[in-house]
């Protein structure tokens, strides 16, 4: 056989081979494999997605926080959708006839074979009325998912809200698919990976009108959509339901720790709004109403972000300072000297004790002063910066002027000023103790957000190290390395005694300025401040721990606008402190006085 015969043989062999192979899979297509046969007959497969159940919220006692709903999103796929009805099909979705076509255009442009949102989180009841008729519309189908459901509308600065991807969410994380919802803000956007699961897919046989005839491959194609995981929060159902009543008509906010394990049993912004309010179709006109609206802003979350002058809550910091230095001792006496800055009016301290019981400017004043200037260098400005650069490393170590390790977003840091802040303000070593003095009572330039002086007290009633504070109870097992960390300040234990001794009289002892605060079956610790506000009327703040010798709840309440501390900010602590630990409340009159005062409008007609 010559070459060209042979290339003929090759080639006509070819030919033949791919022929049979043709024929084969005709055969097996047309006798054999009946699915595509079956395909054909009912003219499309449906790729439905399954959404998971995103994770259930409990309280620390089991008690749910939130919750799933279920929900229908009704999808198009534009090739599929032959002449229709348009009033019929407007008059069941209840729309109008120029957003049928607006939203059948958005779907072809999106893509004309691809499924897409037509009419979305329609509830179970809204879909069983539609589904009964889908079937009259071809290119029509429900996809089920679910919606979040807050039980008791409670905590919603700290359980947040989901919302729908936008193109950053799509961009950053290949997870994400257009029409999947993320956690926005709070617990929901923390633990999103978490609770978001992961979603199946259901391969559907859809006849000519519309109805599913089973699973292609009796579900060979299907997969499982895998639920979110659950969370335990640290936070108490019932402490944080009561602390929110106890808010309502007032701006301010209350933040409650365990002290021995950081756990945060109730985290408190007033005023709040009703969580369920951004869930749904309705959620993007909610937020614009509670965003732009309102002048209470209740979106902004005091409790983590609000940031104030700690006032007289400060001199405990400064008391610890100096006696861990070695400045002053608990039996230090100092006269109460208007002259130097202002006081009201009682005895001058003849210890450390009725220094904090009395909370004595004058007294701290000194204090600092003897912090600041010890004559450690030539220069009187040089010496007060030697002494404020100390100063502000060891008011650090209480967590002040650094973002804690709270397992939220958007908590701020407040502020400990520093020396390069003074040059910059004054000039270099152009200032000396004589121009901050103010940082002695907790003003000037120091700044707190609430959650750190909750976690002050937390620190006090440990006697000296706190934990992390945080809101998960359990560790996630998708987040199993989560550890909270042991902060020490560096305080010998001996110096806290004289400190708590103080805040208990400042409760039970005649003078102190939190008697407002006592109860008769429980030893409660706190001090009083009155932190300055330029804006208007100062605010009253108050941090307690209880009981004294066994401390099981640390508080920090801040209410705007509403004079001392002892006031109000004193009375709601300790109705939190006894609401806690006994579970009812023996002065009904203390709690009634909170219950019916409407400071917000009192605020107003000032």
């Amino acid at each position: 056989m010559n070459n060209l015969e042979q290339r003929k043989f090759i080639v006509i062999s070819s030919f033949v081979v791919i022929a049979i192979i043709f024929l084969m899979r005709l055969f097996y297509i047309q006798v054999i494999d009946d699915s595509y046969v079956s395909s054909a007959d009912n003219q499309a497969l449906r790729f439905v997605t399954k959404y998971p159940a995103r994770g259930i919220v409990y309280d620390r006692n089991g008690e749910i926080l939130v919750l799933n709903q279920a929900a229908y999103d009704l999808m198009v796929v534009p090739v599929l959708v032959g002449e229709v009805d348009t009033t019929s099909i407007c008059s069941l979705l209840e729309i109008e006839k120029d957003a049928f076509i607006e939203r059948m255009e958005q779907a072809r442009n999106f893509s004309r074979y691809r499924a897409s949102i037509f009419k979305k989180q329609m509830t179970s009841e809204e879909y069983s009325r539609v589904a009964e008729r889908l079937y009259q519309f071809t290119g029509f189908y429900g996809q089920k998912r679910s919606l979040r459901i807050y039980p008791d509308s409670i905590a919603a600065h700290v359980l947040g809200y989901i919302g729908e991807v936008n193109q950053g969410h799509l961009d950053k994380d290949t997870f994400y698919r257009s029409g999947d919802f993320v956690g926005i803000s709070g617990i929901e956007r923390q633990y999103e990976t978490a609770l978001r699961g992961h979603r199946g897919r259901e391969v559907l046989m859809v006849d000519v009108h519309n109805t599913v005839q089973g699973k292609y491959e009796d579900g060979a194609l299907d997969v499982e959509a895998k639920a979110g995981e659950n969370l335990i929060l640290s936070l108490d159902l019932q402490i944080q339901k009561y602390g929110e009543q106890l808010m309502q008509n007032k701006k301010g906010s209350i933040v409650a720790i365990e002290p021995k394990t950081g756990e945060v049993l109730c985290l408190i912004s007033s005023p709040t709004y009703d969580p369920n309010l951004l869930v749904g179709v309705k959620r993007a006109s909610n937020y614009k109403l509670l965003s732009e609206n309102d002048s209470l802003d209740p979106l902004f979350n005091r409790a983590l972000m609000a940031k104030y002058p700690p006032g007289s809550i400060f001199k405990i910091i400064q008391s610890l300072i100096g006696l861990q230095d070695g400045i002053i001792s608990e039996n230090t006496g100092i006269t109460c000297n208007k002259a130097l800055v202002g006081c009201h009016n009682h005895p001058s301290a003849q210890n450390l004790r009725q220094a904090i019981q009395m909370s004595c400017n004058p007294y701290y004043h000194q204090v600092f002063k003897r912090l600041i200037n010890r004559g450690e260098a030539k220069s009187y400005f040089e010496d007060s910066a030697l002494g404020l650069d100390r100063w502000e490393k060891q008011v650090h170590r209480f967590g002040l002027g650094e973002r804690l390790a709270l397992d939220l977003p958007s908590l701020k840091s407040g502020s400990v000023p520093n020396v390069e802040l003074y040059d910059r303000i004054y000039g270099e070593r152009r200032w000396a103790f004589s121009t901050i003095y103010s940082l002695s009572i907790g003003q000037g330039e120091l700044e707190v957000v609430p959650i750190q002086m909750a976690n002050l007290a937390a620190t006090i009633a440990n006697r000296g190290y706190f934990i992390d504070p945080h809101l998960i109870k359990e560790p996630l097992s998708t987040q199993s390395a989560i550890t909270w960390k042991k902060h020490n300040t560096g305080i010998d234990d001996v110096h806290f005694t004289p400190i708590v001794d103080a805040m208990q009289w400042v409760v039970d002892k005649p003078g102190g300025t939190a008697r407002r605060a006592r109860i008769d079956s429980i030893k409660v610790c706190g001090k009083t401040g009155t932190a300055e506000n330029p804006h208007g009327k100062d605010h009253s703040v108050f941090i307690a721990f209880a009981p004294k010798d066994d401390p099981k709840i640390a508080i920090a309440v801040y209410v705007e606008n509403s004079g001392f501390g002892g006031t109000w900010a004193a009375p709601i602590s300790s109705l939190i402190i006894e609401k806690y630990l006994n579970g009812t409340i023996a002065d009904t009159a203390k709690e009634n006085r909170i219950f019916r005062a409407d400071l917000i409008s009192m605020e107003d007609e000032d």
